[in-house]
């Protein structure tokens, strides 16, 4: 538990050095983008303010998730990452759409841009971005919440160099309607981003089995063990990016005694720890029970 605070607390701080570093940009660049008319520069101060909220968010559940267990709240705040990560990959699809709409609009009349602010102040959120990246990268490996916030970053990052490569273009060749299209391809690529994430935190959220385990397979190695002749009503669901659980009924070829069946549940246990990465585990042991032994079972 103590490694589990600790880590909590480096995530913590990472996580607000990188909230601080975007409210500067976010702001510089508003500034910039009111006095240049830069769209694709307000795009990415809009995008900048996303990420500052997508951090605090992920600050807060993080927060959220160290708090202890209670009678009321039997898995604490645990929930709290994949809520947060649902709620930042959704707004990054929202801010996509409202900058395509935009942009289609500032298509038909292009407006003539300040360059030099839209150079510097994408080069000074270039930096910015890139720090935050490079702070949270190695935590958004294995955490949704994190993976939200870092998703967040790296995608400002990539439309900050896009609207660089962009300022450059009109101060060079005086085109400006490359500012609306610049908004327009990083608004898709923001959506293209984002679904996977999405989609992957409402299947926790509707508590599909994860796709990297198979019931079947589940099945199969239990059967495997001395007495366990079936395995059914299985159900098996993710808490957080960690957190599986499992429960399922298990027929016992022979009447055991209590202390047998226990042997028995116990190897089950660890094969399902050691093979799967189940940590917590429910199985009812059965024997003589007349029901649907469907590994799956489909209620009427």
């Amino acid at each position: 538990m103590g490694a589990e605070h600790n880590h909590g607390n480096i995530k913590g701080k990472k996580l607000g050095i990188s909230i601080l570093l975007n409210v500067f940009i976010t702001v510089a660049q508003a500034i910039g983008a009111l006095v240049s008319g830069s769209l694709s520069l307000l795009s990415d101060a809009l995008h900048n303010f996303s990420d500052v909220i997508a951090l605090i968010i992920s600050y807060i559940a993080d927060k959220l998730t160290q708090k202890q267990y209670t009678a009321e709240q039997t898995f604490g705040f645990k929930r709290a990452e994949i809520v947060a990560a649902l709620i930042n990959a959704a707004s990054l699809i929202a801010i996509a759409l409202m900058l395509i709409k935009e942009a289609f609009i500032r298509l038909d009349e292009p407006a003539v841009i300040d360059s030099f602010i839209v150079i510097v102040l994408a080069g000074m959120s270039i930096l910015v971005n890139g720090v935050s990246v490079l702070l949270i990268k190695n935590e958004a490996e294995d955490n949704m919440n994190m993976r939200s916030a870092y998703l967040h970053l790296l995608s400002d990052l990539i439309s900050s160099v896009a609207v660089l490569i962009g300022g450059i273009c009109m101060s060079v060749f005086k085109v400006y309607w490359i500012d609306s299209a610049l908004s327009i391809g990083i608004a898709i690529y923001l959506i293209y981003s984002s679904m996977g994430l999405l989609l992957q935190t409402l299947k926790v959220l509707m508590q599909f089995s994860p796709s990297h385990i198979k019931s079947e397979e589940i099945a199969d190695e239990l059967t495997k063990l001395p007495y366990i002749q079936n395995v059914h009503h299985l159900h098996m669901w993710q808490l957080n990016d960690k957190d599986i659980h499992l429960e399922a009924h298990i027929d016992f070829s022979e009447n055991l005694r209590l202390d047998e069946a226990s042997i028995v549940i116990e190897k089950a246990n660890r094969i399902l720890k050691e093979k799967f990465d189940i940590r917590h585990i429910l199985l009812q042991p059965e024997f003589g029970i007349q029901d649907s032994k469907e590994l799956i079972f489909k209620e009427c």
